[in-house]
């Protein structure tokens, strides 16, 4: 395996841990799929909608987020997902967890 390709996979893996916290943090208000792309992306963070989608469903299916269908104005129906109890506390913990972990890397990569 060639250096850059070895660099793209380790940065697929890390890119991988952080995704789920990135979308915790945008859900304290209502979102649907598409419009929580574009907050991602507006902050930097690009996702595919091939991972964005089942990753919303992976969330939920754990209780940390909550959704429900919608048509608004007489638009096609969109899944909004919001944090739900559960992922607040989750969310409390990995950003915890994920300040602690920065501090540590920055140190030792200093």
């Amino acid at each position: 395996m060639e250096n850059e390709e070895l660099v793209q996979n380790m940065l697929l893996e890390l890119r991988r841990g952080i995704l789920s916290l990135a979308v915790l943090s945008q859900l304290s208000r209502e979102e649907y799929g598409y419009s929580l792309l574009k907050a991602l992306s507006d902050q930097g963070m690009e996702i595919d909608q091939s991972t964005l989608y089942p990753l919303l469903r992976r969330l939920e299916s754990q209780g940390l987020l909550q959704s429900d269908w919608r048509i608004v104005d007489e638009a096609r129906p969109r899944r909004y997902y919001v944090i739900s109890t559960q992922g607040k506390a989750v969310l409390a913990k990995l950003k915890m967890e994920w300040s602690a972990m920065t501090e540590t890397i920055n140190k030792m990569l200093s």
